[in-house]
């Protein structure tokens, strides 16, 4: 890298993972990197921050001046939001990643990075269903948001089809439910024989850590055309849609044109995907539905550049742009 150069920095914080990417003032990608989770909600603000700190020091150039940083983190609309100063306290005990602090520093949310990866409009949703599930709604400098209390109550996650599957599984076992085939391939993948090693499997881990990957079983077997698990990825959708239709009641979108961004890996799931585009377009006609090629991360990075040259437009192209650099710089 050329010494005198400005950078930007986007971050976008997971349940599961930190993607940092570090781009020039056109958005183009020249390092990225990925640590662990930044959920600040489920395992507290100085573990999430030691994340996002390794994940900015790797990028971080040798020389040269970042201009602006946007890290989005989860949580941070429903719980976080009047705690900025705190996060901030405790990025700047991270002295090996001051040097960002000599630009601007937003903490933000993101659920807005997800969304501004697949759209430059001001107004619409993003509906994102990886880790956990939320939707958020923005229209006319009014928001709304739905399913944000947790991954103990937000349906059509990860950690939702995970429980589902693991309760479907029981049942199997217990002859309290139908054969279901992702018995065989939870028993496979754990590397276990019977009910008492899955229990033990199961209470020996915290639970957002063991369950959350239990939903990747659910798409497998559902190819495989195994009833049980259809029944579960048909609910997830049914709950996403119904997730979103509340946002667009709210914000008075149901007969109105705009994006709805998806976010997320529940998504992969055609019986998913299919079940919640159904159910929206049922509600709302007129809705675009948007699967960005690019990660959320990249609204990270759009959000960044427009912070450090608030003068210019969004760049149309800039999304298609960093996307090419990722392929060809990924660190």
């Amino acid at each position: 890298m050329k010494n005198n150069r400005n950078y930007i920095v986007g971050v976008d914080g997971g349940g599961s993972k930190t993607e940092a990417v570090l781009a020039d003032l056109k958005g183009k990608i020249l390092v990225r990197v990925k640590t662990g989770s930044a959920h600040p909600r489920n395992i507290g603000v100085k573990k999430a921050l030691e994340n996002v700190a390794l994940a900015i020091e790797k990028i971080l150039p040798k020389e040269g001046k970042i201009l602006s940083v946007f890290l989005g983190l989860p949580a941070m609309e429903e719980e976080f939001k009047f705690k900025e100063n705190i996060i901030k306290k405790e990025l700047l005990k991270h002295k090996r990643i001051s040097s960002i602090f000599k630009g601007k520093v937003i903490i933000g949310s993101d659920q807005l990075a997800g969304f501004r990866s697949g759209t430059d409009e001001k107004d619409g949703l993003v509906l994102i269903a990886g880790f956990g599930s939320v939707c958020h709604g923005w229209k006319d400098k009014k928001e709304a948001m739905t399913d944000s209390c947790g991954y103990l109550s937000e349906a059509g996650s990860a950690f939702f089809v995970g429980q589902k599957v693991l309760q479907a599984v029981f049942k199997d076992l217990d002859g309290r439910g139908e054969k279901t085939l992702l018995t065989k391939l939870l028993f496979q993948k754990l590397k276990i024989k019977n009910k008492e090693n899955l229990i033990d499997k199961i209470y020996s881990k915290k639970p957002i850590e063991i369950i959350p990957p239990f939903s990747i079983f659910c798409d497998t077997a559902a190819k495989k055309e195994d009833k049980i698990t259809k029944n579960i990825l048909i609910e997830a959708g049914r709950e996403l849609a119904l997730s979103a239709n509340t946002v667009i009641k709210r914000l008075n979108f149901k007969n109105k044109k705009f994006p709805l961004v998806l976010i997320g890996s529940i998504f992969n799931s055609k019986i998913v995907l299919d079940t919640a585009i159904k159910g929206i377009k049922k509600f709302a006609p007129k809705v675009k539905v948007i699967r960005p090629k690019a990660e959320p991360v990249i609204g990270a990075v759009k959000l960044a550049v427009a912070e450090a040259l608030p003068h210019l437009p969004p760049r149309p192209d800039s999304q298609d742009s960093a996307i090419e650099a990722i392929k060809d710089g990924e660190a």
